[in-house]
């Protein structure tokens, strides 16, 4: 007599898709996304009447060079990056009046609690300039050092006229410095050096 074979039953697979779809919904709420590194940087509106061309002089401007084994010259010297944040401070400040750095404007800026106070704004521009070979992290590090020039500055402001970090002033207040230090970095396409047959 021959013997029947068990059969297996069958599993219903009907609430699966629920328990999958359950199961996304979970990870999605419960995981962490890392935040894209990036560049913050917001451009200044072009002034009405300038928005055919802005003529910029030559002693208004620091060129900053990445080359493609990642050396960093500064108005064709070659520097340090840790020598970057102080070279664009100096340039910037010109406490020496150095008719080759860059030179300075008055302009009224209200300031909260004090009222309209004229200031020498400087008009420096910082342009920036590397090839398509400079390795990522060496433009990183050049954006960080020329953003903490910036940072460094404004904060000397704020607690000179504030007695505050100028994390820690208001928004009024806050736009008050960045009138003072506009922070004015333009940056190039990057050259391509790769020799054309």
């Amino acid at each position: 007599m021959a013997r029947k074979k068990k059969e297996m039953p069958e599993l219903n697979g009907a609430g699966m898709s629920d328990i999958s779809f359950l199961l996304l919904c979970f990870f999605l709420m419960t995981s962490s996304m890392d935040e894209s590194l990036g560049i913050n940087r917001l451009l200044p509106p072009i002034p009405e009447g300038e928005q055919e061309q802005i003529q910029i002089k030559p002693h208004n401007v620091l060129s900053v060079l990445v080359d493609g084994q990642d050396r960093l010259s500064v108005n064709a010297k070659v520097i340090d990056i840790r020598d970057l944040k102080d070279a664009a401070k100096e340039f910037i400040l010109n406490p020496t009046r150095d008719p080759n750095k860059s030179s300075k404007k008055e302009e009224q800026i209200n300031i909260p609690g004090r009222g309209t106070v004229t200031f020498e704004v400087t008009e420096a521009v910082i342009s920036l300039q590397n090839v398509r070979s400079t390795s990522y992290e060496k433009y990183l590090q050049v954006q960080d050092q020329l953003t903490k020039a910036y940072n460094e500055l404004r904060n000397e402001k704020s607690i000179e006229l504030f007695n505050r970090k100028f994390s820690d002033l208001d928004d009024k207040q806050r736009e008050a410095i960045t009138q003072i230090y506009k922070q004015r970095i333009s940056e190039s396409p990057p050259k391509d050096t790769r020799k054309r047959k």
